[in-house]
């Protein structure tokens, strides 16, 4: 113990509650109440944090006041080993961008890495608590901070230090931000609550931040019929879960009351399988149902179903204002002038703005961000225009979440056309736009916002390659998926007509491409018109690995016999060794890895091997946001009798 890092009862780690959800989270059940109150007996470093640290923008896509914030703070990462953590986050982020809503709404997050340097390398009690303590700059450690009543992947952080980094990040507060701290281990660990914590190179510890931002942004519950990890859960006996994604009712029930979920019944579920009523749930293993089979409530790797979906875009979307900007309306205005919105702009496709006069949708204007009054010739009088702006995503389907203030936001104005619109000398140049300094994918959604003359509506015109560009109604955005890009680079250019205004993009219209390595099979079969099949008598590993002609962490994806798409990470102990598949899985810690077939999460989940031929399909997200083609082979597992000695 270095002589700048003192014990300090009172500082204050996580809340109980933080914690025994952050246990919850990892399956090891709460701490005990001699553990709670250790919580606060920690080390902490004398000195602020902040005198040594550096805010790094890793993603900017407006003002910080005006996004939703990701910081994410590293600890126990010595000066040397800063690119080791920049490199962790790059790892989280992909993973994250990888994951829907957050792919569609990656252009409503700012991305801030604070980084400080700690004394010393890793952090507390890590692996055990016969291990050393450590001099950094946020006091993690497993164990609950070192405590003997906790367990070893409850991963805290001291919570004053964090806020004072954070703080750092102008125009971020709690209302619009959350914290993730990653810590210089590979073990695994993490925890949730108001702050989320993650191993930074654990396998699966990207696989966490989704997960923990279900939490704490979108209110979502753990989806286990577990409360330690090893041990059923027992019975539900509560009363109907104010989750959204739990419930006691019958599908039945559910439709004819509408609700819950009822809405995405026999829907294919998005983490496999078919949404509908699925037993355990809340750390329960009977009397509760949940949606899907699997989802990343539930098991680390699966995405959001669509039910949680749905959750995450109404909470996404109410950290920010769907409006960003409009013309002054706290008075009347003259009818010989422009009036605009300006509106946030979604990656994943445009929002739609419809304009009313007195009421009557004006279908000429389309669905345009700027109307020129003058155009419509109004009688004399007051008027009122409106502009409705709804965010028209498939990911929503309630009603209430569609009209409710995330989705959907409304502008008025009155027009009176008596009044006189005071000469006004802007010039039409850029303002807000989609970020040139990266290359963007070829199915994202690019905009580019111009400042708004009051006596004319500047015309943005797009040129891909050269050429122009048909680009009707809503100028702004431009959805480079609508246009079929061939694969290569592209060049993109939103030029304001009349002017020598001009911004910039290359497009990465070129999946990331995949390739898989198997262990040595009995033999290969090669069929016309058919995949390639490798049949096995037993276990079998597969290695995904990937190839980018730019930059960037690339997310790798398998699913098995069409169920949902799993991020590869290596296997859970070493995520540079191969996934290994099994006739019934794997036990780790509790938990099921790699049956192949039919799925299992936990030792009493079905554990029937599925012989037979399977097929396997693979993927990539690349940094663009590029989904490759899925590729495919298939395995034959020879159930013992037909084994060959």
């Amino acid at each position: 113990m270095t002589s700048s890092v003192t014990r300090a009862r009172g500082a204050a780690l996580f809340a109980t509650a933080g914690a025994v959800l952050a246990a919850l989270f990892l399956g090891t059940g709460a701490p005990s109440a001699t553990a709670d109150a250790a919580m606060t007996d920690t080390l902490v470093p004398e000195a602020s944090p902040t005198q040594a640290a550096r805010v790094v923008p890793v993603q900017t896509t407006g003002p910080a006041e005006k996004r939703f914030n990701l910081v994410v703070l590293g600890d126990g990462y010595t000066a040397a080993e800063l690119p080791e953590f920049r490199a962790d986050v790059e790892t989280h982020l992909n993973v994250l961008w990888s994951t829907e809503p957050f792919a569609s709404y990656r252009s409503y997050i700012n991305v801030w890495a604070v980084e400080v340097a700690s004394a010393e390398s890793g952090v507390d009690c890590d692996p055990g608590l016969d291990a050393p303590r450590r001099d950094t700059a946020l006091g993690m450690g497993f164990w609950g901070g070192c405590n003997a009543g906790s367990v070893q992947r409850l991963l805290t952080v001291d919570s004053g230090a964090a806020t004072a980094l954070a703080d750092m990040v102008p125009g971020t507060a709690n209302a619009n931000r959350q914290i993730v701290a990653l810590a210089n281990s590979d073990t695994y660990g993490g925890a949730g609550g108001t702050y989320a914590t993650a191993s930074g190179g654990n396998a699966l510890s990207s696989l966490i931040t989704p997960h923990e931002i279900g939490h704490s942004l979108g209110g979502l519950q753990d989806e286990y019929d577990y409360y330690a990890r090893g041990v059923p859960g027992g019975a539900y006996s509560g009363g109907e879960p104010a989750s959204a994604h739990h419930t006691l009712l019958t599908e039945e029930q559910m439709r004819d009351r509408r609700a819950k979920w009822w809405r995405w019944l026999g829907e294919e579920s998005e983490s496999g399988g078919v949404i509908g009523r699925h037993e355990g749930g809340m750390y329960t293993t009977k009397g509760v149902w949940r949606p899907s089979k699997h989802s990343i409530m539930k098991t680390l790797g699966y995405p959001f179903d669509q039910v949680e979906r749905e959750v995450m875009v109404q909470k996404i979307s109410a950290r920010v204002k769907l409006v960003q900007g409009h013309a002054p309306n706290s008075a009347p205005v003259g009818d010989d002038r422009t009036v605009w919105v300006d509106t946030l702009h979604p990656v994943g496709g445009e929002l739609a703005v419809v304009w009313r006069l007195d009421g009557k949708r004006l279908r000429a204007v389309g669905d345009a961000r700027t109307v020129d009054l003058r155009r419509l010739r109004l009688s004399p009088g007051s008027h009122t225009l409106t502009a409705t702006v709804t965010d028209p995503t498939p990911f929503v389907r309630d009603p209430a979440v569609r009209a409710s203030a995330a989705l959907t936001r409304t502008v008025s104005w009155t027009v009176d056309t008596s009044l006189a619109t005071a000469p006004q000398d802007l010039a039409a140049t850029f303002t807000e736009h989609t970020a040139t300094a990266a290359p963007v994918g070829a199915a994202s959604v690019v905009y580019a916002e111009t400042t708004h003359p009051l006596d004319r509506t500047p015309a943005v015109r797009w040129t891909l390659d050269g050429r122009p560009v048909a680009n009707p109604g809503n100028d702004r955005d431009l959805d480079l998926g609508a246009l079929r890009l061939r694969p290569g680079t592209h060049r993109l250019t939103a030029r304001i007509a009349g002017t020598d205004q001009e911004l910039t993009w290359s497009v990465d219209a070129s999946a990331a491409t995949a390739a898989y390595e198997l262990s040595e099979p009995l033999r290969t079969v090669h069929r016309p018109g058919r995949p390639v099949e490798y049949v096995y008598d037993g276990p079998f590993t597969m290695r995904l690995t990937a190839r980018d002609d730019r930059d960037g962490y690339v997310v790798r994806q398998f699913r098995v016999d069409g169920d949902g798409w799993q991020t590869y990470y290596g296997w859970p102990t070493d995520g540079d060794a191969p996934y290994r598949f099994t006739p019934q899985g794997t036990v780790i810690d509790g938990l099921v890895y790699g049956k192949l077939g039919t799925p299992r999460v936990v030792p009493w989940d079905d554990a029937t091997p599925d012989y037979g031929s399977h097929t396997v399909e693979y993927r990539t997200v690349d940094a663009a946001g590029n989904v490759s083609s899925a590729q495919r082979f298939l395995v034959t597992l020879l159930p013992p009798r037909q084994q060959v000695s």
